[in-house]
């Protein structure tokens, strides 16, 4: 539409140059021609603009996209309301994030759902979302050409949300795989899936950021879009203009249950170095280092003497831990991985969850005013935490802190060594979120064991000091501003 008005407006404009008068352009009047006769004013051409051509990428791509039923049963309490199931139900997260489900008798329900997969090799293996299949009873695969198969749940994956399938059937339609990396902010991509139900429906946007990190999904860096996803696209393809599948449609950030405007997909390369571990072993391996880790914001950096706000701040160092065996210790920032920039704490949890056990890593860290190297072998993740990043913000004097050393029980308590309790807050720190009951553990990186370290630790900081505290069981730095 807007080319059509620009190329109106230039034709009105030569046409009035060509007969005589004068023409209004913002505020400067063009006045009538003066000129011979055969010296003539040629507008000039309209730009071109040429649209995606989603038309042949759907075609091509369609029959490749699948329908998935699940069927399960769960138990229900007595008189539970439509649609509401409880937090342990096997079925709870997938109706968190897309699905609607049938309500049965009271007791014990026959719970259905809907989600979207796409075929990644002819003889029948399927990639979609874990809370898509996980618990379920019956996994039914519908193709576009309507044939119907019952599919074998090879694996899944829940802290990346990946699940991989597996149907009998040979010469099969396939998505070819992409890099999520060469995806740009901006770049234009669609989504094939089954809408509420709506099977094969395309929708189309653009990438409107990487490398989201999303609570409680540590593992994943989230490509964000604005293409419309809705309950039953779960488990789709995010497609590029190259026609490569970039991305599988996992997640929407909605307040009323339906699409407004963000959506989350997770990386085609998160999901296939998911899908080659659970085909090869039915399990999924991933690194660890053992640290507690939080973002670097400009008080921080100042505190710490960075040139600015940049790479995860180290909280807490688990001890025997590979992180603790290379003498990573709290206080460190950690601003490159074996090279690559962290530039935010959010990158960290997944690059070291991909890399295997074993793998001699390479840390780039900020540590008194310098880089540093370390060596690190990364570790086996055994349990849910890894390098995670902190979610909560948590003396008299410059402080405003009043202040006694801990007692040996309440060392063992809080599994320090050394530190303060605090008393009461006021002035700066109460500002910054100290509050009474916080552990004092270091200043600027340096530890404190007494209240006459932490005067001194004061002499020689400047305007701005970085406290890190101790919060029941989480550990994290904050900004002080002294003034």
């Amino acid at each position: 539409m807007q080319q059509k008005v620009l190329r109106r407006s230039a034709t009105a404009l030569a046409v009035a140059l060509a007969v005589g008068g004068s023409f209004q352009f913002g505020r400067m009047a063009v006045p009538a021609a003066q000129a011979a006769p055969d010296r003539t004013v040629q507008a000039a051409p309209a730009p071109t603009i040429t649209l995606p051509d989603f038309q042949s990428i759907a075609a091509r791509l369609g029959p490749a996209v699948v329908n998935i039923s699940v069927e399960g049963t769960v138990k229900t309490a007595a008189h539970s309301p439509l649609g509401q199931l409880n937090p342990n139900d096997p079925f709870s997260e997938f109706f968190k994030r897309f699905g609607p489900g049938l309500q049965a008798p009271d007791g014990e329900r026959t719970v259905r759902g809907q989600g979207s997969g796409f075929i990644i090799s002819e003889n029948g293996v399927i990639l979609t979302n874990a809370h898509v299949v996980d618990n379920a009873t019956t996994v039914t695969v519908r193709l576009t050409d309507r044939r119907e198969f019952t599919a074998q749940v090879v694996g899944i994956d829940k802290p990346t949300d990946v699940a991989v399938l597996k149907i009998d059937a040979e010469g099969l339609p396939t998505i070819p795989i992409g890099d999520p990396a060469s995806a740009r902010v901006g770049d234009w991509v669609l989504a094939i899936g089954s809408p509420f139900g709506f099977e094969n429906s395309v929708t189309a946007g653009i990438v409107s950021a990487k490398s989201r990190s999303l609570p409680d999904e540590g593992y994943v860096p989230f490509i964000q879009t604005d293409v419309a996803i809705n309950p039953g696209n779960s488990g789709g393809p995010l497609i590029n203009l190259s026609g490569e599948v970039v991305g599988i449609n996992s997640q929407i950030y909605s307040r009323s249950g339906g699409y407004q405007g963000l959506s989350f997909a997770i990386p085609i390369d998160v999901a296939a170095n998911i899908k080659d571990q659970l085909l090869a072993d039915g399990t999924v391996t991933r690194g660890r280092m053992g640290v507690g880790i939080q973002d670097v914001n400009q008080a921080l950096a100042e505190s710490f003497g960075l040139e600015r706000a940049r790479g995860a701040l180290v909280t807490q160092v688990e001890k025997e831990s590979p992180a603790d065996k290379a003498g990573l210790r709290s206080g460190d920032v950690i601003v490159a991985l074996d090279g690559q920039p962290v530039e935010r704490s959010a990158e960290l949890p997944p690059r070291v969850a991909s890399m295997a056990p074993g793998t001699e890593a390479r840390l780039t860290i900020w540590r008194d005013g310098k880089e540093k190297t370390l060596e690190v072998t990364v570790g086996k993740l055994e349990t849910k935490e890894m390098a995670s990043a902190a979610g909560e913000k948590a003396g008299q004097g410059k402080l405003g802190l009043a202040l006694r050393p801990l007692t040996p029980e309440e060392r063992r308590q809080v599994d320090a060594g050394e530190g303060l309790l605090v008393l009461d807050a006021a002035g700066p720190a109460s500002r910054a979120g100290i509050r009474p009951g916080d552990v004092l553990l270091a200043l600027n990186g340096r530890s404190v064991s007494s209240v006459d370290d932490l005067r001194k630790l004061l002499d020689g900081a400047g305007k701005h000091v970085a406290l890190l505290v101790q919060r029941n069981d989480a550990r994290i730095f904050v900004p002080v501003d002294l003034g």
